[in-house]
């Protein structure tokens, strides 16, 4: 894994804080995971590594983690509605502006992978692509039980939770949705009731804190082969969130107009990231 950088500059800060935010933000999206979301943003392996050895990593990255955390905190709590309301009014806006942040950062994150094990063979990435792209379709397809919301189901919504942060590409929130648990859950957070969010907390902090270590060791170990499948499987999670169909033209070239913008706002991203020493 690479070493920590500088961050000094307010605009490292600036980015940093609204990649949280989209994270935060995101994961509330029906479709979208918060792991491929922190994959896009270099956060995962950091992530990882913070989960695994909180007091070493933090040392090391918390130049990167103080910005990171905030903006995903206003994400997660302060934007939970917002999102609501947005999806609900036009799900095209949101899904492609996120499809097009996640496709944009995938060329820096494929020659980060190449300069990592430039012998390592592409075949895992087209496995893990193929693979992921058949079981997160039967997933998206799956029937499940209704169920009444209390604080048991709440902390289950946060183990789902805590398994897309990471296992990019699984999708926490069309799960829930199907379950009915979504929209009290982000109701809940909306309305910032301890009775949901302190259990979802919980059930966030225990999934993520088990798998975690054995994910970081992976990284360490075989860092171009993980780092490939990881792309696979980020870039069939994005592919099946992007509508396949839309009610106009306007819609069409709207959603069209949004990927782009999100496209170009994470080569933006990657391209300040690159000249201050990334």
């Amino acid at each position: 894994m690479k070493a920590d950088r500088p961050y000094k500059t307010a605009a490292d800060w600036l980015i940093l804080s609204f990649k949280g935010v989209a994270v935060g933000t995101g994961a509330i999206l029906p479709g979208v995971s918060g792991g491929v979301l922190c994959v896009a943003f270099g956060i995962y392996e950091p992530m990882m590594a913070l989960l695994s050895h909180p007091v070493k990593a933090f040392r090391r990255f918390y130049k990167m983690f103080i910005p990171f955390l905030i903006g995903w905190v206003a994400g997660f709590l302060l934007l939970a509605k917002a999102v609501e309301l947005l999806f609900d009014a036009s799900s095209t806006v949101a899904l492609t502006l996120f499809a097009g942040l996640i496709c944009g950062s995938v060329p820096e994150l494929m020659k980060k992978s190449e300069l990592s094990g430039s012998k390592q063979s592409w075949s895992a990435f087209i496995t893990a692509l193929a693979a992921a792209f058949a079981l997160l379709s039967v997933l998206r397809t799956a029937q499940f039980a209704a169920v009444s919301p209390n604080a048991a189901w709440y902390a289950f919504c946060g183990a789902v939770w805590g398994l897309s942060l990471v296992i990019p590409g699984l999708s926490s929130s069309s799960i829930l949705i199907y379950m009915g648990l979504y929209h009290p859950m982000t109701a809940g957070i909306a309305a910032f009731d301890l009775g949901v969010i302190l259990p979802l907390l919980a059930g966030v902090l225990v999934t993520v804190l088990i798998s975690a270590r054995i994910v970081n060791h992976l990284f360490e170990k075989k860092y171009a082969l993980m780092s490939r499948i990881i792309l696979g499987v980020m870039i069939a999670s994005t592919l099946l969130i992007i509508p396949a169909s839309y009610p106009s033209v306007f819609s069409g070239l709207l959603g069209a107009l949004c990927f782009a913008a999100g496209f170009a706002l994470a080569r933006w991203m990657d391209i300040m990231r690159g000249r201050s020493g990334a």
